[in-house]
């Protein structure tokens, strides 16, 4: 399990110092499908790095209704910046889609490497940066059965072991949306 920390973390411009500090600190944990990792509204005390399995981030309005903020796979480090940058809460709710390998580092290792490791600390934020960009542009630019068939070409193991309002939920319309453009995609 560690050796896929340390090889995220040397890739991200990590010194040995702060590769040896992180797995010192690293909680492994093992959980089932549909494990709430962390709360909308509580305070985030760790970031994961999902070493197997796929996560899922959300908001949920007072209504009832989710929207898809983001998915995680493997290999990737799950951190919510807004909340290290503001000290709030989180916004979203951030749970497992399947039986999940993970490695829970402590949220002020990661304000340590501001100071310490400025280098690795930038390259998680730029890389956070990116995503927003592009799903900013995926949002705006592309019709709902642009994002859709998008969304297929990219992710097909991802669509594959979602639901379908996840995946409407992510594409910004709702599953009956989503239901008619599969049937006019099959119509061609």
């Amino acid at each position: 399990m560690t050796t896929a920390l340390t090889q995220y973390l040397q890739d991200h411009g990590a010194d040995k110092q702060a590769v040896e500090q992180a797995l010192a600190l690293a909680e492994p944990m093992e959980l089932p499908t549909r494990h709430i990792l962390l709360n909308q509204g509580e305070q985030p005390s760790q970031a994961f790095f999902l070493v197997e399995g796929v996560c899922h981030a959300c908001y949920l309005t007072s209504g009832g209704r989710q929207f898809s903020k983001e998915f995680y796979w493997e290999q990737e480090l799950i951190l919510g910046f807004e909340s290290l940058l503001t000290a709030g809460p989180s916004e979203y709710l951030l749970e497992t889609l399947s039986a999940s390998q993970i490695l829970a580092l402590p949220l002020t290792l990661v304000e340590q490497w501001k100071e310490t490791c400025p280098r690795l600390y930038m390259a998680l934020l730029e890389r956070q940066l990116l995503f927003k960009e592009h799903k900013e542009r995926f949002m705006l630019i592309h019709t709902p059965e642009e994002r859709y068939t998008l969304f297929g070409e990219h992710f097909p193991e991802l669509e594959a072991q979602l639901a379908d309002y996840q995946i409407a939920s992510y594409l910004g319309i709702t599953a009956t949306s989503l239901s008619r453009i599969r049937a006019r995609l099959n119509e061609k």
